[in-house]
């Protein structure tokens, strides 16, 4: 019994999945049917195109050859009009004048001994241009409130078409509710108007695609008017009575009378539904629209403004139905249905499918299309109908055909066709039957890298009929790999799950089948994988600071090449080096947000990607801002001295509030300024204020976190509290006096909010310390008062009371305070000068009454002053020099006097008005001392074995002086010193010393001091070197006669020409030759020695020392230019030449023997030679 459709399609299906091979590309190499691979579709001969190209390319094995055919008959390629390819069934056709010819629809055929393949149908379009035809169009009259219809009648032309009407000036025709274009293009009137006679309304119709515009000619439209000329009454009555007589009510234009009261409407699934509708009528009619039934399609459906068409975009089967339009004005209605039917060209909805067979394989052939009306289903086999070719033991139906025990000859290409009045589709299934060895299209050695953790897929591509097994193994290995970390791919892939470094090798890829095997190998290696670290983690940044985040990254040194690093904020990925205005910037691993914004609080993420791996890692970026001001600010619980205030906190940006600064504003000497009351802890957003009397009270909160202070908050309500008697009296009372028996008493003055009411005054009260009599007082408003008392110098107790209107301060507290002083009436008594040394003493003198002092005693003073020298007996001007000592003390040491020398002294009392009258004056004598050190020393002259010193005489002598001590010895260059030699000098007028019996060539430092009978002072040091040899004496004086140095000016002469020969050639050529450089880079030794002489810079008189001279002896100044000395070249050297080759001799050769005098300097100047 014959199985049911169903049930045998189901069989058939089975067996297909049983035997069909993959449907991988077959490689070229195998023998293959056709497939067309490219093609055209349709194509339109625009005019201006230089050709136009139908394209047909196919592959397969033996290499296809193709045919056309035109209109389903035969098309000849070799046409000469036409243009072939070679190797493809390509052609194009030149835009030579004859293309009309062309015009059709055609179908490409790509054949081998195997089969053909064919192509969906290509047309080919040849517009041609449009044109309007040429007529005579007579004058259109009619009477005012007429309906019209202008038609326009436009040629065909390649789609789309736009139509305008426009008048002759190109102007637009104005369309509103009463004027009309319709689809056609025809411009209806549902009433016409004396404002639309006009003999200009032109119809112009639009091919963009052809770049062509065509106009139709001019038509002349009339609207008379129903005014008589006779008629005395005014156009506006007689226009009234007109349009009254013409009133009628809707008719419709569009769809036109002939369609009846319903019409209908095919569309195509998928495409725009427009329907349009236009009535005449008095007054112009108003259309809407509905779909019975149900209601418009929201979204997709759309009425024009002047309400006359309606549009639904893509349109679908749930909008089939019945749509009405219906035109009303007052005198009516009018309407039409439009029966819409969608419909769909053919779609596949089971595409036939190529495929490979073995032999003896069975298969089956799907072809199922979709579309409405419902397509019908044609079978080809290589292009001709199936009836004509059966192969013994198919199975053909409508949707399928089965195929059982396929053998070589089954390879054919087949063709599935479905068509309705829509269109038509084609489609090709290869039918390939092939027993092949397997053929592995992948590489043999192919490398592959993946990192550890990673999947590793090493490629083993294959073709293979019948079908193959794949068996993936170690290499060297003759076992199959196991375990659930390897995975075959059906392509052949393998796949390795979470690779490890053990799993770096080499691996085999065997694929069999019955007609044979193959093999490759792969080689995987394992790399370690990248890491990225991002610091710092999770930063919190306040606001408008600077942001840096660094990311840290670690790979494999082969991966470093393809190493990248990118920044993304909250999934989105920044540019490459940041934000134009450079707020933003990247550098590489580094990022920098400058003035950081709550809009950059996020989550940033730095990635890493290599050609292996990929790895990110993110960071929270919380931006901190100063807290917003707290709000809703209330008083509560409202007393005389308190109040509760309470609050809302705001948003903290991030940082947790800290505390609330709570602040008032209500003291009346500066109003609008804001004093801190409290502060309260974050957590609370209420306190209790304690409160001063008689304050109109203002509150504001201010929140803190770690970033800053918000802004104030609005203030609150006020409050006022009652006056009250003063809390406290003035506080820091004391005295001044300018005067004796004087008291200034002054006090801190009671700050506006410790007033507590009105009428501020205060009650000063003094008596006598220790008196028996009663407080004498005064009231004063401000802060000070003056009282004079009988005594000076006297202790008074004194206190100050605060009070207003309502009442007094607290009880005061006494303070105690003396009366003003007087100058003391009594000099000390200087009992003795104790000399000390020449320059300290220690004077001794007795205390003066206390009665006498007449204040506090504060100190006693010392004055002093010189009268004469005891050196040369000169007297000297007054000039008082003043010590103190504070204090109750008799006695005190003076300093710093000058030895030698008799002064005068007193000794005086002082208390805070001044000092007292002075004592009688004690004279006394200062004895000698040491001298300072001499005013200089200098080494005036040296010789190789010799050096005269000078000096000259202390500032001070401080005695009668005796003589000097010379000291000198021996420095090296390292300024270590030798054995110190002295000499004592005994005669006191002497300035200078000779030195002799020195070593040559040695450096010296010499001390000298002057000395009293007390002694030696202080030494000055100067240093000195003796010159060596006179070996090369005779060498400065006749230089110019040596036959070498004459030798030498002629060679430099001669260079001097040549240089002076290519300057004048290169200057005539153009060239810029710089003279004045290589002079001074080789000058002349003449002209250099002229130029020394001219300027002195070398005279005998000059402080500074010759270039190539000993240092100065004075350490202390700076070293000249040049700190060359001949000493250095020593005995024997050749190097007496300067840097360019300049005898040094040009320079210093001159110089007469003897010393350089010293102008008020102690810096001394050598000779070069001995």
């Amino acid at each position: 019994m014959g199985l049911p459709f169903r049930g045998r399609g189901l069989i058939l299906s089975l067996l297909f999945l049983l035997f069909k091979l993959s449907t991988a590309e077959i490689p070229l190499s195998v023998q293959q049917v056709p497939t067309i691979i490219k093609q055209s579709h349709v194509q339109v001969a625009f005019p201006f195109d230089e050709y136009f190209q139908i394209e047909c390319e196919a592959k397969g094995n033996p290499e296809p050859k193709f045919s056309w055919t035109k209109d389903d008959k035969p098309f000849d390629l070799s046409d000469p009009r036409i243009i072939a390819s070679n190797n493809s069934g390509t052609f194009k056709i030149p835009n030579e004048g004859h293309i009309s010819h062309f015009q059709g629809k055609y179908r490409c055929f790509a054949s081998n001994r195997l089969g053909t393949a064919v192509s969906e149908e290509i047309e080919f379009i040849v517009p041609g241009v449009p044109k309007f035809p040429k007529e005579k169009i007579d004058p259109i009259d009619v009477e005012e409130g007429d309906s019209i219809v202008l038609p326009c009648n436009p040629p065909k032309g390649l789609p789309p078409l736009h139509i305008y009407w426009m008048n002759i000036e190109l102007e637009h025709i104005q369309q509103d509710k009463r004027v009309y274009m319709s689809q056609k293009g025809d411009l209806y009137f549902a009433n016409v108007e004396e404002k639309d006679s006009r003999n200009d309304y032109c119809c112009f119709a639009a091919f963009p695609k052809l770049r062509t515009i065509v106009q139709k000619m001019p038509m002349k439209l009339t609207v008379n008017s129903l005014k008589h000329a006779n008629d005395s009454r005014s156009s506006t009555e007689i226009s009234s009575q007109a349009n009254s007589i013409k009133q009628r009510k809707p008719k419709l234009l569009l769809p036109p009378a002939q369609t009846g009261s319903s019409s209908t409407k095919t569309v195509l699934k998928g495409d725009t539904l427009l329907l349009e509708c236009f009535a005449e009528g008095l007054p112009t009619p108003q259309v809407e629209w509905s779909k019975l039934g149900s209601e418009l399609p929201e979204g997709r459906a759309t009425i024009e403004p002047n309400e006359k068409t309606l549009t639904i975009e893509n349109i679908s089967y749930q909008d089939r139905g019945n749509y009405r339009c219906t035109a009303s004005n007052l005198l009516g209605k009018a309407s039409h249905d439009f029966h819409v039917i969608v419909e769909e060209p053919p779609r596949w909805k089971k595409k036939p499918q190529s495929a490979v067979y073995s032999t003896g394989s069975n298969g089956i052939l799907l072809c199922e299309a979709e579309g409405d009306p419902q397509p019908t289903i044609k079978w080809r086999v290589n292009g001709l109908p199936i009836e004509n070719h059966p192969f013994p033991g198919d199975v053909m139906f409508p949707r399928e055909i089965s195929f059982t025990n396929l053998q070589p000859n089954h390879t054919a290409v087949y063709q599935c066709e479905a068509s309705n009045i829509h269109g038509t589709i084609l489609a090709n299934a290869n039918i390939d039957v092939v027993d092949v060895v397997p053929l592995i299209e992948t590489n043999n050695e192919e490398n592959y890298a993946t990192v550890v953790g990673y999947s590793a897929f090493l490629h083993c591509e294959y073709f293979a009929s019948p079908k193959a097994t794949v068996v993936w193994e170690v290499a060297d290995e003759t076992h199959p790999l196991e375990g659930g970390r390897y995975h075959t791919h059906e392509n052949g892939t393998l796949e390795i799950y979470r690779t490890t470094e053990e799993d770096a090798g080499s691996y085999s890829c065997w694929v069999d089948n019955t007609m044979g095997k193959a093999v490759i190998t792969a080689n995987l290696d394992i790399r370690n994988a990248t890491k990225v670290r991002v610091s710092p983690k999770n930063p919190r940044i306040p606001k408008s600071h600077v942001l840096e985040l660094y990311c840290e990254s670690q790979c494999d040194s082969h991966l470093k090449h393809s190493l990248k690093l990118s920044w993304s904020k909250d999934g989105k990925a920044f540019e490459m080096n940041g934000t134009e205005d450079g707020r933003i910037v990247i550098d590489g691993a580094n990022l920098t947000i400058s003035n950081i914004t709550v809009e950059d609080q996020g989550i940033y993420s730095c990635s890493a990607q290599t050609s292996l791996d990929s790895t990110s890692e993110e960071t929270q970026v919380t931006v901190l801002g100063v807290p917003d001001p707290p709000r809703n600010l209330h008083l509560s619980e409202r007393q005389n001295r308190s109040v509760r205030l309470s609050w809302e906190a705001g948003d903290d940006h991030n940082s947790k509030i800290i505390e609330y600064i709570v602040e008032f504003e209500g003291n009346r000497e500066e109003p609008g300024k804001w004093e801190e009351l409290t502060k309260v802890l974050g957590e609370e957003t209420d306190v209790v204020l304690s409160l001063a009397p008689y304050v109109r009270y203002q509150f504001r909160v201010t929140a803190v976190n770690e970033v800053g202070r918000s802004h104030p908050s609005l203030p609150s309500d006020h409050h006022e509290t009652p006056p009250a008697a003063p809390d406290k009296n003035p506080q820091n009372i004391r005295v001044q006096a300018s005067q004796p028996k004087e008291m200034i008493i002054k006090w801190e003055p009671l700050k506006s909010m410790e007033q507590n009411g009105p009428g501020l005054e205060y009650k000063v009260s003094w008596k006598p310390q220790g008196a028996p009599e009663e407080w004498e007082e005064e009231t004063v408003t401000n802060h000070t008062l003056r009282v004079m008392t009988p005594t000076v110098y006297a202790p008074y107790d004194v206190q100050v009371q605060a009070i207003n209107q309502l009442g007094s301060g607290p009880d005061p507290q006494p303070v105690t305070l003396y009366s003003g002083e007087d100058y003391p009436s009594t000099a000390p008594v200087i009992h003795r000068v104790d000399v000390m040394n020449s320059t300290l003493v220690k004077v001794t003198w007795s205390s003066v009454p206390k009665e006498t002092v007449h204040g506090l005693l504060r100190g006693y003073q010392i004055n002093w002053w010189k009268t004469k020298s005891l050196l040369d007996g000169r007297t000297h001007p007054k000039e008082v020099n003043i010590l103190r000592f504070s204090g109750q003390r008799n006695s005190g040491m003076v300093p710093s006097l000058d030895a030698f020398s008799e002064f005068h002294l007193t000794v005086l009392a002082y208390n805070s008005k001044g000092a007292g009258p002075e004592s009688e004056p004690y004279i006394f004598q200062t004895p000698e001392g040491v001298p300072e050190q001499p005013s200089f020393l200098k080494v005036i002259k040296v010789d190789k074995d010799t050096a005269t010193l000078s000096w000259g005489l202390p500032k001070k002598l401080n005695g009668n002086l005796t003589g000097y001590l010379l000291q000198y010895q021996i420095m090296n260059d390292t300024y270590e010193l030798g054995e110190l030699n002295e000499i004592n000098i005994t005669a006191p007028s002497k300035s200078s010393w000779h030195l002799s019996n020195l070593n040559t060539t040695t450096k010296y430092k010499f001390y000298l001091r002057a000395c009293t009978s007390r002694g030696c002072g202080k030494p000055i040091s100067e240093e000195g070197s003796t010159l060596g040899e006179g070996k090369y004496a005779g060498l400065y004086d006749d230089i110019s006669t040596q036959g070498w140095f004459i030798g030498l000016m002629c060679a430099i002469a001669l260079l001097t020409l040549i240089l002076l020969t290519i300057c004048f050639v290169k200057r005539n050529r153009g060239g810029k030759y710089s003279v004045k450089e290589k002079e001074d880079l080789h000058p002349d030794p003449e002209v250099q020695s002229a130029k020394d002489e001219t300027f002195g810079e070398y005279s005998d008189s000059d402080e500074k020392p010759l270039k190539g001279s000993l240092r100065s002896l004075n350490r202390n100044m700076q070293p000249t230019e040049s700190a060359d000395s001949l000493v250095e070249y020593g005995e024997g050297d050749q190097s007496i030449f300067n840097e360019d080759g300049s005898f040094i001799g040009a320079y210093t050769g001159a110089k007469e023997k003897g010393s350089v005098e010293s102008n008020g300097s102690s810096t001394a100047t050598f000779p070069l030679r001995a």
